[in-house]
């Protein structure tokens, strides 16, 4: 499995944000894919991090942005989308 370093920025609802960086998670990109559908359907973001286990319910996030794209999302998702205003 890769070192290579991800990021994802929680960003809250009340405005706050949280930003965390770990190694790859999963060995290949339909392990990958099959994580992110899982944790989708979960309604909660669940990390380890510092020793101690975070359970984050999806109703208290605004929005997650992760780095990098994973090589597989969703079918439905809008790729190649920019920001403007």
């Amino acid at each position: 499995m890769s070192t290579e370093k991800r990021s994802i920025i929680i960003h809250f609802m009340d405005g706050s944000s949280k930003t965390l960086e770990f190694p790859k998670q999963a060995p290949d990109d339909q392990t990958q894919a099959h994580r992110l559908k899982e944790a989708l359907a979960a309604r909660h973001l669940v990390l380890e991090a510092e020793g101690t286990l975070i359970v984050i319910p999806f109703e208290n996030i605004k929005y997650l942005q992760a780095s990098p794209v994973p090589a597989k999302v969703p079918d439905y998702t809008i790729k190649g989308a920019t920001f403007k205003g």
